[in-house]
C-alpha cells in the first residue's frame, strides 16, 4: 500500500491587546501519512477567566476556515470539521488540535487563536484533488 505523505504548517495567530493574550505554536512542519493521527500543539496565556480558543485551517490560495472553538463552558465544531476527526481539549494553558484518520486534503496551514469574544470564519468542503503538501 502506497501512502501519501501529508505536510502540516503551523503558524501563531493572536489578538494581543496590551499583552493580555498570546498563543504559541511550535515552529516547523509536521509530516505524517494518511490514516495517522496528528496532534498540533498550541499554548496560550491570557488574563481572561473565560478564554476562547479557536483553530483554523488555511489551504493554498484560500482563506482561513473555522474548525472549532473551545472554552471552559463550550466545545463547538464547524459542520465541515466533525468532532470524530477534529477535536481539541482545553487544558490549563493548552489546546492541542487532534486530527484523526488523516486524509490528503488535511494538508494545510493550521492556526491557533485566542480571544475573549466569539467569532467564526465560514467553511468550504475539502477538495482531495487540490492539496498543499509533500508527496
Amino acid at each position: 500500500m502506497d501512502l501519501t505523505g501529508l505536510s502540516f504548517w503551523m503558524f501563531c495567530s493572536s489578538t494581543e491587546c496590551k499583552g493580555e493574550e498570546k498563543v504559541t505554536q511550535p515552529p516547523g512542519d509536521v509530516i505524517l501519512t494518511q490514516g495517522q493521527t496528528a496532534t498540533l500543539k498550541c499554548t496560550f496565556t491570557t488574563i481572561s477567566s473565560t478564554p476562547y480558543l479557536f483553530w483554523y485551517k488555511q489551504e493554498v490560495n484560500s482563506y482561513p476556515k473555522f474548525i472549532l472553538t473551545r472554552s471552559l463552558h463550550s466545545a463547538d465544531n464547524s459542520p465541515e470539521f466533525v468532532k470524530d476527526r477534529f477535536d481539541a481539549e482545553l487544558k490549563d494553558s493548552s489546546v492541542p488540535l487532534m486530527i484523526q484518520d488523516l486524509h490528503v486534503c488535511d494538508s494545510a496551514v493550521y492556526y491557533c487563536q485566542a480571544e475573549e469574544t466569539v467569532g467564526r470564519v465560514g467553511g468550504v468542503t475539502c477538495n482531495p484533488g487540490g492539496f498543499a503538501g509533500e508527496t
